[in-house]
């Protein structure tokens, strides 16, 4: 029996900046893109009336400040002192992250007696009033969600001190990135990486019916709820152990840059690696790129790195048809100008002069999308679990979003139907529509 290790790590509600130690894989990018959207007002039936946006004369409009107040640096960060009373209710147990919006601490709750976490946003003029559409959204989702069925970040609480926009959540545990690279990038038993994908795509068909777009889904954007595992010896190399989840539930994170349908849609949205293919080509944006961030996520679970780690927009289509094929005519007719300079006579300009060595071997690198799934044997049902895996990875990473999956039809999908166990064997088919985890 191996033991079970309880793994508190660092919650990080926005974007930390994060250094990592060198590793075989190109460092990913932290890319956070602020969108500026025009408020309206009285939304029904989903949205409550946005709030409106008044100047505050004691903080400056830009991001160095004048007359800074003893708890805040210059940059209109609160500083945080550990076993500080930030409020007479919560006292500040540690720094969880940081971020360009402000902090995330960990508190003690006098009045509940629990641990939560506080995001403390900057006190400047541009990330409160941002700060006002996130909790509108949170407002939302906790509106039409109250017993949290659909795993989406509640906001339990928001106030006002010291001029710092403050959000009360939930204490979660560590984002799925930060457990992959604490796991060595190994990949998710089979069984949790179903649970994820229902999960996730019960998150974002939600989010889809009340008309939001998230426009940032990733693994550090969804956090473990119980960072409990056990570990067991990793076949593909026995000298080196591998944790398992206790409990692969999650919670979908970071609103900020939540959009609804009929709001304004800034030009370019989610971070690189999942970004869809019509952001790229300037074709405009909506729920389908969501599902396409999903499908980025899911071979990164089978896999452990992101399938398209890239900086450069030629190179991330380059990436894209070595995995799916060449990008459909349709979508090269439609781009935009700044994106015609990617295509010549209608074939994407990949490799060119100026193309470097190291691009070329990354692009090379990468397989069709059906090698990225293995059966684990070639029983029957284990090759009919495979394709269908498959199946799904290939609709939720079609090029045209158009023809993308939605998440409401993914859910129905066949690969939910199976019970698969943590080596990836099936053993037997569920009834029902209803899904539970396999363990």
């Amino acid at each position: 029996m191996y033991p079970i290790i309880m793994n508190i790590s660092h919650l990080t509600y926005n974007n930390p900046i994060v250094v990592d130690a060198p590793t075989k894989k190109r460092r990913r990018p932290d890319i956070k893109y602020v969108q500026s959207r025009a408020p309206q007002e009285n939304q029904a039936p989903y949205y409550p009336p946005a709030p409106s946006s008044h100047a505050n004369t004691s903080v400056a409009n830009r991001d160095t400040l004048t007359n800074v107040p003893p708890w805040d640096d210059k940059e209109g960060h609160y500083i945080v002192v550990v076993n500080d009373d930030f409020t007479p209710r919560y006292r500040i147990v540690r720094l969880l992250g940081q971020g360009t919006f402000g902090k995330v601490v960990e508190c003690f709750d006098r009045e509940t007696g629990r641990h939560c976490a506080i995001k403390i946003i900057r006190a400047v003029q541009k990330y409160r009033d941002a700060s006002k559409i996130e909790t509108r959204v949170l407002n939302t989702l906790k509106k039409n969600d109250p017993p949290n069925a659909y795993k989406c970040l509640h906001l339990n609480d928001c106030f006002v001190h010291r001029n710092h926009v403050c959000m009360v959540f939930d204490l979660l545990g560590q984002s799925i990135y930060d457990w992959l690279k604490d796991n060595s990038f190994c990949p998710f038993p089979p069984n949790q990486i179903q649970y994820f994908a229902y999960q996730l795509l019960k998150s974002v068909e939600f989010l889809h019916r009340l008309r939001l777009i998230h426009t940032d889904l990733k693994p550090e954007n969804i956090l473990l709820a119980n960072g409990a595992y056990r570990q067991v010896p990793y076949k593909k190399s026995p000298s080196k152990m591998r944790r398992i989840l206790l409990d692969p539930e999650i919670r979908l994170i970071d609103f900020g840059s939540a959009t609804f349908q009929d709001e304004h849609h800034s030009n370019v949205v989610s971070t690189r690696h999942y970004r869809a293919p019509e952001i790229i080509l300037g074709l405009g944006w909506s729920f389908p790129c969501d599902i396409w961030s999903i499908g980025c996520i899911l071979v990164e679970f089978l896999t452990g790195e992101a399938l398209f780690q890239t900086h450069d927009n030629l190179e991330h289509l380059a990436m894209m048809e070595a995995v799916l094929g060449p990008i459909p005519d349709k979508l090269v007719r439609s781009c935009n100008k700044s994106a015609t300079k990617y295509f010549v006579h209608g074939r994407l300009d990949y490799p060119n002069d100026e193309t470097k060595r190291t691009s070329r071997k990354y692009v090379k690198a990468l397989k069709p999308l059906k090698d990225y799934v293995v059966p684990v044997t070639n029983r029957v049902e284990n090759l009919s679990f495979a394709g269908d895996l498959r199946d799904l990875l290939s609709k939720l990473l079609t090029y045209d979003p158009e023809k993308r999956i939605t998440a409401a039809q993914a859910l129905r999908h066949p690969y939910f139907g199976y019970i698969v166990d943590e080596s990836g064997q099936i053993s037997g088919r569920r009834m029902s529509d209803s899904y539970h985890p396999s363990r």
